[in-house]
């Protein structure tokens, strides 16, 4: 039935892929990088600085997706405050890829979720990302990444 009421009409622009990481807040990277390696066994990347988000950034391979941990990187960095309130870290968001993220971002504004930026930027893979409101998003900080 519902097949037949939306025949003709076009689809959405954009849609949700899968999910790329999910991030970690870290207060010790090198503890918890030693964790994801040594401990259990993973495939982890080397610390890089992104001065621009005010991170630094190891990334967990896990086969289907991976794990992105955070540490702060200068006085203005968001993962600083994200410690303050919980001092052994902690999940801080969810990045789930997307086709076309302009597009995406047009669709969102007008359904009225909020964006913490008003254009994309290049995020941690070098691609265009968009970070979505977490009290529009249930609570949970969304990133979205050009695919």
């Amino acid at each position: 039935m519902a097949s037949t009421l939306l025949k003709g009409v076009p689809g959405p622009l954009w849609k949700l892929g899968k999910l790329n990481h999910i991030a970690i807040a870290v207060p010790d990277m090198e503890k918890a990088t030693a964790l994801y390696r040594d401990v259990l066994g993973a495939t982890v990347s080397e610390k890089v600085p992104l001065p621009e988000h005010g991170v630094y950034t190891v990334f967990v391979e896990l086969g289907n997706t991976k794990l992105e941990l955070l540490h702060p990187l200068g006085e203005k960095s968001p993962i600083a405050g994200f410690l303050q309130k919980n001092k052994s870290g902690g999940m801080h968001h969810i990045c789930i890829e997307v086709q076309d993220i302009n597009a995406a971002i047009v669709d969102l504004k007008a359904k009225n979720i909020r964006t913490l930026s008003a254009e994309p930027r290049i995020g941690a893979h070098g691609k265009p990302v968009m970070f979505l409101h977490p009290k529009d998003c249930d609570g949970v900080l969304v990133e979205l990444e050009e695919a």
